[in-house]
């Protein structure tokens, strides 16, 4: 089994995408083949795409994100808080100690 390249923006671009509060949107798509962060085209969109492998069930498919997120910003997983949407799609998280 060949293991895909996690394809992931550069960690500033990321950062630039949560508000004055500390917080990002997030859309979400569980059972995806791969992990994958891709950052919103153009002025009009705003929600940051997450992939992740991981199923939707008891949360796992949240703490995915969280944990592909805080690699991404190359924080600990505790410096990230889901803040709504547990059970959909779309997603608000915050992060903490923001640099």
């Amino acid at each position: 089994m060949v293991r895909r390249k996690l394809r992931m923006p550069e960690t500033a671009a990321i950062r630039n995408g949560f508000n004055e509060q500390g917080l990002i949107e997030v859309r979400v798509t569980p059972n995806a083949s791969a992990e994958e962060i891709t950052l919103p085209a153009g002025d009009s969109a705003h929600i940051v795409a997450i992939r992740t492998p991981a199923t939707p069930e008891h949360g796992k498919a949240n703490h995915a994100v969280l944990r592909l997120l805080a690699k991404a910003l190359d924080l600990p997983v505790s410096s990230l808080a889901l803040v709504r949407g547990g059970t959909g799609r779309n997603k608000l998280i915050r992060i903490f100690g923001r640099t």
